[in-house]
């Protein structure tokens, strides 16, 4: 039942603003919240005996004292509650339950087509939901929010999957709708990549505020961070590397259907694709990273020769957007430093000298727990967001 009179008073007491200050799980007083929001003592306490109440935030080991009684610190407690994340990809499902600063509490993947369509995925995600929580032992109202990525456009403010190339029965399919008739919590859904840039930066970057994570897989795609915060654009399709113009495939269709495609030079199945044309038998991406290990010279030169391809792209959006770090993900960056290699040979010779000068390119640090990370991210910025502390006070 939804308690709307508590849900109100904690809006109105500010304690879910407050809160804000303590989700970074760095202890704090009453007196350094109080310094550090201009709120008398007294205020401070009433707002933090709310919070505690609600089990957001929990007493800590004491501060220093200066003299007298030392100090009571208080912080997030990270398991005052849990988030499902999802991680959704042409053939294979992750699901994994974490607390409230991403931490993996129990997981589960199987290979599943993401063309058997929404209900039967989302059907198993529900049931395999129900049994990691209560095989956790916690109650199901103890779940804050649900983090999806799937692979393919999505239209953030209503999580509704838009044309997406290999995800039939999925077109403008009502994704939160369906799953909170089955599990009542927030749900948000986004593309895989740009959780993956979610991820990431959880992971091996918390402090860099411009981050891009390219996915270079069957496709090509790019997550943005700038300034802290994911960049989705107007349609929610920022970052869209793929089908960029690269010069040296001016006459190479692309299955868009326009030509010279970064996709269509750069992608697992081209390279792919490349090499069969020179006589190398390579039936996917996953062949020529195992050619690749091999010390195959013909995959290793088509794998550095992507690389630069993706490096005349990226080049470009470090002008644009000015990262601090470049991070490549996805099935082809198994290939090891031979495609970052490219990338780098491109990026460091063609950008201003300026845009580089402190610009990381590295292989992803969260590599194939990236997505499910970054969906649980998704997951815990809603649920401790102002408006989502104040949802979960009214459960």
């Amino acid at each position: 039942m939804v308690d709307i009179s508590r849900a109100s008073a904690l809006d109105a007491s500010g304690a879910s603003e407050l809160f804000q200050l303590l989700r970074d799980g760095a202890p704090r007083t009453r007196a350094s919240l109080a310094q550090s929001t201009g709120l008398a003592r007294s205020t401070v306490a009433a707002r933090v005996d709310e919070l505690m109440r609600l089990g957001l935030v929990t007493p800590v080991a004491d501060a220093v004292s200066t003299g007298g009684r030392p100090p009571s610190q208080f912080a997030l407690n990270p398991g005052a509650r849990i988030v499902l994340a999802a991680d959704f990809g042409a053939s294979h499902a992750t699901l994994a339950v974490t607390d409230l600063e991403g931490t993996v509490l129990a997981e589960r993947s199987e290979r599943r087509d993401i063309a058997d369509g929404p209900e039967a995925v989302l059907g198993w995600m529900v049931s395999a939901a129900h049994e990691l929580i209560d095989g956790l032992g916690r109650d199901r109202a103890d779940l804050a929010a649900i983090g999806i990525g799937v692979p393919g456009p999505v239209e953030h403010s209503t999580g509704r999957p838009v044309n997406p190339p290999i995800m039939p029965g999925w077109d403008r399919f009502d994704v939160p709708g369906w799953v909170q008739q089955h599990l009542e919590v927030p749900v948000l859904v986004d593309n895989d990549v740009n959780i993956m840039a979610l991820g990431e930066r959880a992971l091996a970057w918390p402090q860099v505020e411009h981050l891009i994570f390219v996915k270079v897989a069957t496709g090509i795609g790019s997550g943005i961070i700038s300034g802290g915060l994911l960049q989705r654009g107007a349609q929610g399709i920022a970052g869209d590397l793929g089908h960029v113009r690269v010069t040296r495939g001016s006459d190479v269709p692309c299955h868009c259907g326009n030509r010279g495609c970064l996709e269509a030079l750069a992608s697992g199945p081209a390279i792919a694709r490349s090499l069969r044309e020179r006589g190398i038998e390579a039936r996917s991406g996953n062949d020529v990273v195992e050619l690749v290990k091999r010390g195959d010279l013909d995959a290793i030169q088509a794998v550095r020769q992507a690389g630069r391809d993706l490096g005349e792209v990226l080049t470009a959006s470090v002008s644009l957007i000015n990262p601090s770090v470049i991070a490549i993900g996805g099935s082809m960056a198994r290939a090891g430093e031979h495609l970052i290699a490219g990338v780098r040979e491109v990026v460091y010779t063609r950008s201003m000298p300026l845009a580089t000068e402190h610009l990381s390119i590295v292989q992803s640090a969260a590599a194939e727990n990236a997505a499910v990370l970054g969906a649980a991210m998704l997951a815990i910025q809603h649920a401790l967001s102002p408006e989502g502390i104040v949802a979960l006070a009214s459960r």
